[in-house]
């Protein structure tokens, strides 16, 4: 989000920046098995957004004093290549960096049963190979799909979705100038079979109804997300 504004109008008779409407989500395109030395993987696009996820484990986890007892221990690790954006980014992690990494793993760890793996390791890498907004919830998206590739037990894929709101419209999976200059954004995970939350967070401000109607938006334009997941998977074993 940004104090700024924009040099071009972002919202024009009810046409974004890309000539989208306001509820409606940019071309997605999901593929699962792209890093054949991974136990699980996926790369996802939404519009100009790619990410590759790659699994490795569950494996016994060393030093052994950090291993649970009673369950896996997954660690999240989010990144951006250098040339993802227009300006070459610095290499190595950033605050933002670890911060998505954390929420990412937050983001999962409802959805998968670690208490099946005692003592081990799920290591889950996001590289974002090209950024135009939405890294996050693509990267979410991609991890699922990576962890369930893998074969890692889970109650369900999670699904994510930005939101926002810009000229005082609210719109759903912003791209890379509406996130820049929204009046707020809310990322948002979840399970769809029984609609729990995982991920919820805002920068900006809302209205209570306003909050109310962006989830319901997020939520249904999510079928369409977790359709997508499904037929990804399906793909892959129906070769």
């Amino acid at each position: 989000m940004s104090l700024k504004k924009p040099e071009e109008k972002l919202l024009v008779d009810g046409k974004r920046i890309d000539g989208r409407k306001a509820n409606e989500l940019r071309k997605i395109e999901m593929e699962v098995g792209v890093i054949p030395n991974a136990n699980g993987s996926a790369k996802v696009a939404f519009g100009n957004t790619i990410v590759v996820a790659a699994v490795y484990g569950p494996r016994t986890l060393h030093p052994k004093h950090l291993q649970l007892y009673d369950r896996a221990l997954l660690q999240c690790r989010y990144n951006m290549a250098p040339f993802s954006v227009e300006e070459r980014k610095s290499p190595g992690p950033s605050r933002r960096s670890i911060e998505i990494s954390k929420v990412t793993r937050l983001a999962l760890e409802p959805a998968i049963f670690l208490e099946e793996y005692p003592q081990t390791v799920i290591d889950v890498y996001i590289e974002v190979i090209q950024a135009d907004g939405s890294t996050r919830v693509t990267g979410i998206n991609a991890a699922s799909l990576a962890l369930a590739d893998a074969g890692v037990p889970m109650r369900d894929l999670v699904v994510a979705l930005s939101g926002g709101k810009i000229e005082d419209t609210l719109i759903i999976d912003l791209c890379g100038k509406e996130d820049n200059y929204s009046e707020a954004d809310i990322p948002l995970a979840f399970m769809p079979r029984n609609k729990e939350i995982t991920l919820l967070q805002m920068d900006g401000r809302l209205e209570p109804k306003e909050v109310k109607r962006i989830l319901k938006m997020i939520v249904k334009a999510g079928e369409k997300v977790y359709e997508e997941q499904k037929k990804a998977l399906r793909g892959k074993y129906e070769e």
